[in-house]
């Protein structure tokens, strides 16, 4: 059981989805959190709520991750609200499915600002809090299995994830003198609105294709994250961890016909 007592986390990206999971998971161990989303207060509102009906303290924080002002205000108001920062995840992502031909600078440059800029300057400036705290700290990036393996149709997506797990493994080099670690999450195939919503099948077809025979769960991606944010992990740095059901040991992909149906041109 992990006992995050007297911690204090932010989770970008965390009304819905894994963030959501993760800021409550973060809040069961204990942590205060910052839950930040993007003009999505209702989902923010309950997010808090759940965490407040057990116990928890929570606050919301709009912001665009894509902005690096927004960033930097975010983790000052953390700082201001609780104290200080000792847990980041750098959860916050799109997918923006598209064929490679056909792909719009639009949709490149909205899913390069929030998967790289965003997590880059979001980690930036909780670092530096950790570094002037003096305490150590721990920082996790949500990365994917596609930064490994490569699935048709997430060209600009897959590179964003891949270099994360780079960043990570940068990030170790500066961060380590300080007693921060930097770990990265390779999250596979998640039942979640998003992809839902581009695929109603989404859980029969992938449940196919992993080799535990079914797609994955926000709380399947919360152990993991709980676990390198804790002291068990104090000794674990600059790694990606697999949260996939085992699919990326051979990475085969149901069909994806609702890209070919829908003529995807990376619109975000």
């Amino acid at each position: 059981m992990v006992n995050l007592s007297g911690k204090v986390a932010l989770v970008t990206g965390a009304s819905r989805g894994i963030g959501h999971a993760l800021a409550l998971g973060l809040a069961q161990a204990g942590a205060a959190v910052l839950v930040n989303h993007l003009h999505d207060a209702p989902a923010a509102a309950e997010t808090l709520e759940q965490i407040r009906a057990d116990g928890g303290k929570a606050i919301a924080f709009d912001a665009d991750i894509g902005s690096v002002a927004a960033c930097r205000a975010m983790v000052a108001r953390c700082v201001e609200v609780f104290g200080r920062l000792d847990i980041a995840c750098c959860h916050a992502g799109i997918t923006s499915w598209g064929k490679f031909l056909d792909y719009s600078e639009e949709a490149f440059d909205a899913v390069v600002d929030t998967n790289l800029k965003g997590t880059y300057f979001t980690a930036q400036a909780a670092a530096r809090e950790m570094v002037k705290q003096g305490a150590g700290g721990r920082i996790i990036v949500t990365s994917s299995v596609v930064g490994n393996q490569a699935v048709q149709y997430l060209s600009a997506y897959a590179m964003t994830k891949a270099g994360l797990q780079m960043l990570v493994r940068n990030l170790v080099l500066e961060l380590s003198p300080y007693a921060i670690t930097i770990n990265a999450l390779g999250v596979g195939p998640i039942v979640v609105e998003r992809n839902l919503q581009d695929d109603p099948d989404y859980a029969e077809k992938w449940g196919r294709v992993v080799p535990l025979r079914r797609a994955g769960w926000p709380q399947d991606v919360v152990g993991p994250a709980l676990f390198l944010a804790s002291e068990e992990a104090a000794y674990m740095t600059g790694e990606t961890l697999m949260v996939d059901g085992g699919w990326s040991c051979y990475s085969p992909t149901p069909g994806l016909e609702f890209v070919e149906r829908e003529g995807r041109v990376g619109t975000g």
